[in-house]
């Protein structure tokens, strides 16, 4: 049954349409996650279902007595009140309902209110408020003003979470959080009871989260059953039929055109029904909306660095009685693409203005390679003149752009990222988050540099264009260094990861974000099953061990561990399709059968990739 619903609405800024006859409707217990590209009205549709904007025209139903919350981007939090009072705002008709009936006022229908207090629960709104605290790990008693970007949006969480409502209406949830914050958040929006509906752009977030997809495109809401996997292999379906569709229309179209403008004869037998269908046709392609063009992204590698890019021997670095490295070591080669990871303040800035020279460490040395060239993308944006236009962010003074041995108009260099030319002259400030952060991007790629630091590149940025980025990345001949908590993107780019380990300590692995995580969880049950053993007494004198030697690789040996990557990628590429399939719709169709052997296919793929994962490692450790 619907919760709420949209029936043919329409919104509208300028000349652009967001929501062009748009329907939708949100069944109860559904988690949603709504994606399209940035500046499509993502956020202005959020903000209508939670009543705070209004549709041009259209209807919004909703059941009776409904209460949904509604989370922005960047929540406003009173900076001066505690975490405990900000959250307390989630219950501010129960705490006011008690307070009336405790202080008896005569003028109060007391009656009513103990039935309205025993209907809310407000009863006992201090101990919802403890348990939420409790569940989201955040003390009660600090200043809110004093929280990081992560931990003020736990607490606009919290506030969300402890009205206890029936819709939860999210704008960017996973903005700001660490790793940690974000696997935390995927258990709690899963055991959350009600409806959910939220905008993201994390793949992995909405596959692990999200039950059913919605499309915002060209102002039209499709729906597409279950996670983000099933959406992309539907909606790749979609586009080519589409495209199909309309190359057959537009051919009828220009034969319909070509009869029109025939001689004189062929006007006399003209039909009539024939010119009228023309009409038709033409009005239904100029109201057409085809498919937006993509980014085009490139960059100038400009000259190559030195072989070496970095290396540190045993650095570490405090600021007062706070160490934030400890004992690193770690050598970065050219074009390695490194992800920094680790929790929010664990030092990610630092360690990295060490790597590159930019902060001298209190001990240990640090050699810089040769012929470095850095380029920045700023996370926070601050590097933006909101007053500058578009055209003068990207080519100050200069109508013209030169990336590499290309010379481009600076319009034309924008329209490479979707900035039509008529924005060229706009304002910074008139641009959205996502839309900033693509500006942010063209600045980048438009200057020479053989190492990008890109700082949480992926906030704000739709799917298409994180996919894009992602494809740039793989080819850049540079060196990157990736700070982000987008798990997808950091698998899809880096080669090996730095990782805070607690205590100061980081630690270089190979490979992406999960080969950290199978590697550090099986060093882990190793650690706890050697712990017991440790500790316990030995009933005698053990003899000296044996120092096992490490040994080369046989030639054999060595060809197994160089495909070993290929044939994993195969059977990831091969297990993602088989989880679309079950996760669509279509498949359950196609008979028993099918379905049957499809899901015997997915089990043995992923038996095959943990045996290989394990020869992998038993090979590396020789």
């Amino acid at each position: 049954m619907a919760v709420l619903s949209l029936t043919n609405a329409h919104l509208a800024f300028g000349h652009v349409a967001l929501l062009d006859g748009a329907n939708f409707a949100l069944e109860t217990g559904e988690r949603v996650g709504l994606i399209g590209r940035n500046g499509t009205g993502k956020s202005s549709l959020l903000k209508i279902l939670a009543g705070l904007e209004k549709l041009d025209d259209g209807l919004l139903q909703q059941q009776q007595g409904l209460t949904n919350v509604y989370v922005p981007q960047e929540p406003e939090l009173r900076g001066d009140a505690t975490i405990f009072d900000v959250v307390s705002e989630g219950v501010a008709e129960a705490r006011s309902l008690r307070e009336r009936y405790e202080r008896h006022d005569e003028n109060d229908d007391l009656a009513w209110v103990q039935e309205r207090i025993e209907h809310i629960g407000a009863w006992n709104w201090e101990q919802r408020v403890d348990e939420t605290l409790h569940r989201l790990g955040l003390d009660g008693t600090r200043l809110v003003g004093s929280l990081s970007g992560g931990l003020k949006k736990r607490v606009a969480l919290g506030r969300a979470l402890v009205a206890q409502p029936d819709v939860l209406l999210l704008d960017e949830p996973t903005n700001h959080l660490d790793l940690d914050a974000i696997t935390w958040l995927e258990g709690l929006l899963n055991d959350f009871k009600g409806s959910l509906l939220l905008i993201t752009h994390d793949r992995q977030f909405l596959d692990n989260v999200a039950n059913r997809i919605v499309e915002l495109d060209r102002g039209q809401l499709r729906g597409y059953p279950g996670n983000f996997a099933a959406f992309q292999a539907a909606k790749a379906y979609e586009l080519e039929n589409e495209a199909l569709a309309n190359a057959r229309f537009d051919k009828l179209l220009a034969q319909e055109e070509i009869w029109i403008r025939k001689g004189v004869e062929a006007r006399r037998t003209r039909s009539v029904a024939r010119v009228q269908r023309l009409q038709e046709m033409r009005q239904q392609h100029a109201a057409r909306r085809d498919v937006q063009g993509k980014v085009r992204l490139d960059i100038d590698t400009g000259s190559a660095s030195g072989k070496i890019v970095a290396e540190l021997e045993d650095v570490a670095k405090s600021f007062g009685d706070r160490a934030i490295v400890r004992g690193f070591t770690g050598t970065i080669l050219r074009g390695d693409k490194v992800g920094l990871i680790g929790p929010n303040g664990a030092g990610k800035t630092t360690l990295l203005k060490m790597i590159l020279g930019e902060l001298p460490p209190d001990s240990g040395t640090v050699r810089l390679g040769s012929r470095l060239t850095v380029a920045y993308f700023d996370q926070m944006r601050d590097t933006l003149n909101l007053d500058a236009t578009l055209a003068d962010t990207i080519s100050p003074g200069s109508e013209w752009i030169e990336i590499g041995t290309q010379k481009k108009h600076v319009k034309s260099y924008l329209g490479d990222f979707l900035f039509s030319p008529a924005r060229a002259n706009s304002p910074v400030r008139t641009l959205s988050g996502g839309e900033r952060n693509r500006l942010l991007l063209a600045r980048l790629f438009a200057r020479p540099a053989n190492v990008l630091v890109l700082d949480e590149p992926t906030n704000d940025l739709d799917i298409e264009t994180l996919e894009l980025l992602e494809e740039l990345l793989a080819e850049y001949d540079g060196t990157v260094f990736l700070v982000s908590h987008d798990r997808r993107f950091l698998d899809n780019v880096v080669t090996s990861t730095i990782v805070f380990e607690g205590d100061a300590r980081w630690r270089e692995y190979e490979g992406s974000v999960q080969d950290w995580l199978t590697q550090s969880k099986r060093a882990a049950a190793l650690q706890a099953q050697a712990a017991p053993a440790v500790a316990a007494p030995p009933p005698a004198p053990a003899p000296a061990p044996v120092v096992a030697t490490r040994r080369k690789l046989s030639y054999k040996e060595q060809r197994e561990l160089e495909e070993i990557p290929q044939q994993i990628a195969a059977l990831e590429a091969e297990l993602t399709q088989l989880n679309a399939l079950l996760a669509g719709t279509e498949l359950y169709t196609q008979g028993a059968a099918r379905i049957q052997a499809v899901t015997e296919r997915a089990a043995q793929v992923d038996e095959e990739l943990l045996k290989l994962m394990e020869r992998w490692e038993v090979l590396e450790a020789k």
